[in-house]
Order: structure tokens, then C-alpha cells, then sequence
């Protein structure tokens, strides 16, 4: 069993900046797929970011050029920069880990989530 938890969110203005971590513990391993998704009030959970073992990482095109994910293995830590803000990136965001898969952009392929953390942008 793995566990993740995820802090960082809080209130940041349109083109602020706000950095997320996730800290996993349990049976972790370095080769795990990471990743992170969003989720905000009425929408579907969506992807974010994800990232490899070997820290190949995936972005979706909202994100793109503004995020960056990353881990640090030795600290079975997650990370997620976020800058240039917008309002419309306000959601509760989770970090994920996945068991058997280098590396994924399919929420379904992730088998443990944290509680997810909120961030809140305003205009």
C-alpha cells in the first residue's frame, strides 16, 4: 500500500505562482509512474502532469510551458510548480501513483490518490 499526501494549495493571484508537493510513503518504488490531475466544482477530474521513474514527464496543453512536474526519488517526494496562474486553473489538485506503468495520462491507470489539496486563483 502506498500512501500520498499532498500539500502546497492555497489563494494566488492570476499570474502568481504556487508549488504543490506530494510525500509518499508505504510501499513506494522509484519506478512508479507519478502524476497529477485536478478536479473543479461540477467538472470531471482531469490530467495535469505525470512523470516517470526515469523523469520523462507528460503535460496537458492547458498546463503546458506554465507547470512543471518533478520528483525527488530520495525523498519519495512529488512536486508540481505552477506559474502564470489563471482562474480558470482553480480546482482541488491530487497527486497519483501507479504501480506497474513507466508512465500514464489515464486517470484510470493510477491505483493510489491522495486526499488532494486546493488551489484557488482569483482574478
Amino acid at each position: 500500500q502506498v500512501q500520498l499526501v499532498e500539500s502546497g494549495g492555497g489563494l494566488a493571484q492570476a499570474g502568481g505562482s504556487l508549488r504543490l508537493s506530494c510525500a509518499a510513503s508505504g510501499r513506494t518504488s522509484t519506478s512508479y509512474a507519478m502524476g497529477w490531475f485536478r478536479q473543479a466544482p461540477g467538472k470531471e477530474r482531469e490530467f495535469v502532469a505525470a512523470i516517470s521513474g526515469s523523469t520523462t514527464t507528460y503535460y496537458s496543453d492547458s498546463v503546458k510551458g506554465r507547470f512543471t512536474i518533478s520528483r525527488d526519488n530520495a525523498k519519495n517526494t512529488l512536486y508540481l510548480q505552477m506559474n502564470s496562474l489563471k482562474p480558470e486553473d482553480t480546482a482541488v489538485y491530487y497527486c497519483a501513483a501507479a504501480r506497474d506503468l513507466r508512465i500514464s495520462v489515464i486517470r484510470g491507470d493510477y491505483d493510489y490518490w491522495g486526499q488532494g489539496t486546493q488551489v484557488t486563483v482569483s482574478s
